[in-house]
């Protein structure tokens, strides 16, 4: 299996488990997050190839964080590698992000590991109400933050934006990586 990728079957289960925490049919969910019921159905079977976008979608629909939906179970003490870890591409840029942690219970934050590749921006609908967004440069510059009022970052620079409006990520300088925390209220 290739670690770079989020583990269909571990999808699966964390799909089928919220969905039915939250007594949401599978008709549901899929009005909700703008797919097909066969899609969603295709995704809790372990079947399909979801990408960045349709799991957001998901996760917005479900009223959960995005790191539910592909976190394994947990174990300590806890290392990924570089080039490890699970990961989901998107389909609108060459924009990779890898879960680095997720939030213990009673805190809502989540870590992550981005890259992007200068070309088409990676654009982001919404997530859930009250949602921040953390980055800070790694590598390259990055141009962030929320579709009207983006603002450009290098190397080792902070920013903070809503996460609960659309809002962009696109590379100015090849090898761009940054880390993104999401705190969700």
């Amino acid at each position: 299996m290739d670690s770079r990728k989020a583990p269909l079957d571990l999808i699966a289960a964390a799909l089928r488990r919220e969905r039915e925490r939250s007594n949401l049919s599978l008709s549901e969910v899929a009005k909700r997050a703008g797919i097909a019921k066969s899609t969603l159905s295709q995704l809790e079977s372990g079947a399909g190839n979801p990408n960045i976008e349709t799991l957001w979608a998901l996760a917005v629909a479900l009223n959960v964080p995005f790191s539910r939906l592909v976190e394994p179970p947990p174990t300590a003490p806890r290392v990924i590698r570089a080039g490890e870890g699970p990961s989901i591409k998107s389909e609108q840029a060459d924009f990779v992000g890898t879960l680095l942690a997720t939030c213990p219970p009673g805190v809502r934050r989540d870590i992550y590991l981005m890259t992007v590749e200068v070309g088409s921006a990676r654009k982001a609908d919404p997530h859930l109400p009250g949602t921040v967004e953390h980055v800070v440069m790694i590598s390259g510059r990055l141009r962030v933050g929320p579709t009207d009022s983006p603002v450009d970052l290098d190397v080792h620079d902070y920013a903070s934006f809503a996460g609960d409006v659309p809002h962009a990520y696109e590379a100015l300088a090849s090898g761009t990586s940054f880390a993104l925390i999401m705190e969700h209220r």
